[in-house]
Formats: structure tokens, sequence, C-alpha cells
């Protein structure tokens, strides 16, 4: 196709072929069937029919309890919402205190360093100014007495130093287990503009003073027991207290923001975020530290806690799905390709011999047309074959023992011969076809397709003796030819030419049929010449020997001999043909 601007107003669409079968037709509906359920339950489970948003929240928390603990260092405390909650631990979370140590009465001073850090002979092992990471401390350079039998280096501290290194054990504040934390939690998103917290709009006061969370009979209160939690997030509270840890509670919004099916509610859960085995890290749990301080007889002096307590993070995730047509349109686009997949497999079916192995060999033939460039295919037809040969162009090698790529089963043509031989009956009065002088259509229709056949009539094929004929000559009237495309005979073994016939001056060079198909393309014309003559008898041979199309649309080509022969009869005026060329 030559290129332009027309070539782009230019619609093309695939060739289908419909094959007539029950099973077949029976297989594709119920495939399609099952796709089409397929993409349904996907629709509808996923709701792909809906436009999401993502949510944008706030957190606040509110813990309540009271606890009484047995401290050695400081007597009998009453621990309250400030002393064990008192201390943030960042955005969306809060710190619950469960177990404490106690250095009480420390003052700035010079005190020994604490085992194993620090540890000396004589003041030489310590370094005046020195501290590092693991130091309660800076040394003063003076290597001091710690107990009996060790001696560490002196430091410029709050003394005594803290000197007490695992917690005790059960944790003294796991009362903690009864206190309760109310979170508050605010939503929204943005794209919908959609507001909603945890507290419902139907709880009233009255319910939540009385409400516990609950996840089979309360799931929606936001008052949590924190033993409950924890066990929610499958630990004990009594072994969790002692070192500390870290607690997720996890508020998922998965929202309907649809009129008919609108829902938008909370849904809780809980795990622990932090590695809970002491034997597999370094630094198990979470402690803190603060001091209080107070001032007696002028020096100022404070009272270290290092508290041990479970954080809990609060973390919140969620989306909300509306209906969008636009969403929907483009899942059904989408999911259309999958219905390909029937096609694919009755193909693959088919193509294989699970089906049937007829049925793929007509099927193949239908569907797959193998077309290859023109200019380098050629059709060969030998009167002593029944199939025509498919060649490809070769530069080396002559046509006569060229192999074929494919051959094909010559298709009756004989509408336009038989008229043709009517005309010829009637204006000269010769019947070369038939026994008794006498013609009908059925016994031209049986000369025609046997002759093609080459099949031996019972009118005798003519000899013409052979001269100087070259060596690829099966019939002995061929000429030679320098081109390689006309060294072709109408013979593929020895045996008689082709124009010896009768059938072929008939049809081929008889004056009044070239006329009269000459005059069925131009009704008006008024005298023919022999060049017009020779080339309506060359379209006279092909349409008797190949049919009106060739296999594959390849060239047809003439044989030698019939060239020469027809040449005899309408002879060029100054001698000089084109030979074959390609069309």
């Amino acid at each position: 196709m030559a290129c332009g601007l027309l070539n782009l107003c230019v619609y093309e669409t695939n060739k289908l072929v419909k094959i007539k079968s029950v099973k077949l037709g029976t297989l594709k509906w119920t495939l399609n069937g099952v796709v089409l359920l397929f993409i349904c339950f996907m629709m509808l489970w996923n709701k792909e029919y809906q436009e999401y948003d993502f949510v944008a929240s706030s957190v606040t928390t509110k813990v309540k309890g009271v606890a009484h603990t047995n401290i050695p260092e400081i007597g009998e405390v009453v621990w309250d919402v400030v002393d064990y909650s008192g201390l943030s631990q960042g955005k969306n979370s809060f710190f619950v205190a469960t177990n404490i140590i106690v250095t009480k009465n420390q003052k700035q001073g010079k005190c020994p360093e604490v085992a194993p850090w620090g540890l000396c002979q004589t003041d030489k092992d310590c370094k005046k100014g020195f501290s590092d990471q693991q130091s309660h401390g800076i040394q003063t350079g003076s290597c001091v007495k710690l107990d009996i039998l060790r001696k560490t280096c002196e430091v410029s501290a709050w003394c005594p130093v803290e000197n007490r290194k695992s917690p005790p054990r059960p944790a003294l504040l796991a009362s903690a287990e009864n206190f309760t934390v109310l979170v508050k939690n605010n939503i929204r998103f943005p794209s919908f503009n959609y507001i909603r917290r945890n507290i419902l709009p139907e709880m009233k006061d009255t319910d939540l003073k009385g409400c516990l969370y609950n996840r089979y009979t309360n799931p929606y209160c936001p008052i949590f027991r924190l033993g409950d939690i924890v066990h929610e997030a499958k630990e004990r509270f009594s072994d969790m207290a002692v070192e500390g840890g870290v607690i997720g509670i996890q508020i998922n919004w998965n929202c309907d923001l649809n009129r008919f099916f609108h829902s938008c509610l909370p849904k809780y859960s809980f795990r622990r975020l932090d590695e809970k085995e002491s034997n597999r890290t370094l630094y198990p749990g979470l402690n803190i530290r603060f001091a209080r301080y107070s001032t007696i007889n002028g020096v100022e002096q404070r009272t270290l806690f290092k508290v041990y307590g479970i954080r809990f993070d609060v973390m919140v995730f969620g989306k909300a799905g509306k209906f969008s047509i636009i969403q929907l349109i483009i899942y059904i686009g989408s999911t259309l390709s999958y219905y390909a997949l029937t096609t694919v497999f009755i193909d693959w079916l088919i193509g294989t011999n699970c089906y049937s192995r007829k049925a793929n060999h007509n099927y193949s033939e239908k569907k797959f047309e193998s077309v290859q460039d023109q200019k380098y295919l050629l059709c060969v037809s030998f009167v002593d074959e029944e199939q025509l040969r498919v060649v490809k162009k070769s530069r080396n090698i002559g046509l006569q023992e060229t192999k074929p790529l494919s051959q094909h089963q010559w298709k009756d043509n004989l509408v336009g011969m038989r008229a043709l031989l009517g005309v010829l009956q009637r204006e000269q009065n010769i019947n070369p076809l038939i026994h008794n002088g006498q013609c009908n259509e059925f016994k031209a229709d049986r000369a025609l397709s046997t002759e093609h056949s080459g099949l031996v009539t019972d009118t005798p094929l003519l000899e013409i003796p052979s001269s100087r004929c070259p060596d690829w000559c099966q019939c002995g009237c061929c000429h030679s030819s320098t081109s390689i495309h006309e060294q072709l005979c109408c013979r593929k073994s020895k045996g008689r030419c082709i124009i010896t016939s009768p059938l072929f001056p008939a049809l081929v060079l008889t004056r009044s049929i070239l006329e009269i198909a000459l005059l069925y393309v131009a009704p008006l014309a008024e005298q023919h010449e022999d060049d017009q003559l020779r080339q309506q008898a060359y379209a006279q041979y092909i349409k008797w020997r190949f049919g009106d199309f060739t296999p594959m649309d390849a060239v047809p080509v003439i044989p030698s001999c019939c060239v020469w022969r027809i040449r005899e009869q309408y002879p060029s005026p100054d001698g000089k043909y084109s030979g074959f060329r390609f069309c």
C-alpha cells in the first residue's frame, strides 16, 4: 500500500472463522459463563466498582486506675495516673509503669564507680576527667575501695550510684493489669468529606461509663482494660510487666459510603511489637528513668526511679469506598481480556489431536492463511501431474528442477471454458473432444477435467518430433532460453507435449475464441492485432491450466513449448518478445 494521508482513513478488522460444531459451541459458552461468574464474583468481593480514599486520623488517650505498692526503699506508696502514666512516649502512644527500681537520697559528690565498670588496682588505672557510655560519672583519678575484695575508680556523680541491674520479680505494679484506657479516635476521608470517630453517635454517656471492650459482646466500646489488651495480643501481663515491652493497638476502618450499603465501624486488633525473649536480644523490654528532687538542710538531693513499663502504640488504618461509574467501566474494560482465554483454550484444543485430527487440518486451513511476497513465488502446472506447484524464485536453478514449497489441488473453473466451446462449435462446427460428433455440457466438462488431469482421452495425442531440444525439456517441443525462469516444460517426465492435444489449439489458438474473449473486455473494439491476440492466448492458457486464482497468489508461468507455439501462431511484427516478467 502506497504511503499517503488517505491511508489514515482506512478501517481494518480481523477475519473470523465460524466453526459449526455443537461440542465446540457448548464448550465456548460454558467457558464464557465461568469467566463471567469469576469476573462478577471478584467485582463484588473486592468492590471493584468503588473509588477509594485513605484515612486521616488523630488519637487521644486517657488512662485511669490506682495501684498500691510496698517498695523496700520507700515503703508503702499509692500510685495514681500521674505517677504511672505521666511520662509521654510520643504521638499516638501512652506509657504505663509496671515495675520499679529505686535509688534513694542521691547527692552531688564523689563515690566509687559500680563494678564491673572502672575496676582498678592503683590510681594509675584511673584517668582524671574520663567518662564513657557505661560510666555513672566523671573519674577523679583516684582508685578507691568498693567492697572488701574490689576497688573501682572514684567518680564525681550523683552518689550513691545506682547499682541494681535486674528488676524485681514479680513486678511491683502488676496491679496495673486492671487499669483502663479510653482511646478516642477521630478520622476523616478528605475525598468524600466524611468525618467519623470511634465513639459512635448512638453511644450515650451512661453507655460509656458502664462499657468495657470485649471482642464478642462489646466490640465497639472505646474503653479497654490493659490486661485484656495484653491478653488479646497473646501475652501474659504478669510476665510482660517485669521488664516491660511495646503493644500495638490497631484500629482498622473499612468503610462503605454507598447509601444503601452504608457501613463505617472500627475494628480493633492487638499485637506485641517488640522482641519478648530476653535471651534473643541484648536489651529486652522497655524502661525509662526519672527523679524526684528535694532540698534538705540546704543540700539538694533526689530519689532516682528506674521505671519498667508497657508502651501502647495506637495505629490507625483504613480506607473508604464509594460507587463510581468510571471505576466500574475501567474494571469491566480490564477484564474483557479474560474472554480471550476461551479462544486460546479452544484453539489449543483443536490444534492438538485431543479433539479431532481431521478438524485440526480443516480448521488450520481456514484460519491460517500463509501469505508470502508475490515477487518471489511462482506457480507451475505440469500436464502429467494433477496438482499445482508453488515454487520459490531461484537465481541458479531452472523452474523445471526447482523443488516445490507446496502442492495444491487444481480447482475446476469450467463455466467460461464451456461458453467458449459452445461458440467454437457453432461457428466452426469442430468437435475434437467427443466420439460421435455431438457434445453436451456434461461431456465438455468431462473432457476439460480429463484433459487437465493429464489422462488419455479417446482422441489420440499427436506427436511432434524434437530437434535440438534443451536438456530440461521432456516433451521435445521446448526452445532453449538463457533465462532460468523460462526453462520450463509442460511435463515433469518424458511424454507427449500438451500442444499436441486437440484442446490446445481449440482453446488457446483459435482466433474466434480469442476475439470473443477480447470483446468481453472491450465490447466496442472493431479490430484486434496479433499482439493483442497473442497476449489473450497467454491469458487463455493460464485460465485453462491454473484457473482464475493461483495458490498463495503465486505468479503463473507458461511452459516454453506453449509460449513458442503461441508466438508462431501470432508472431510479433518485429520478431522481438519481452519474455517472462513478474507482474
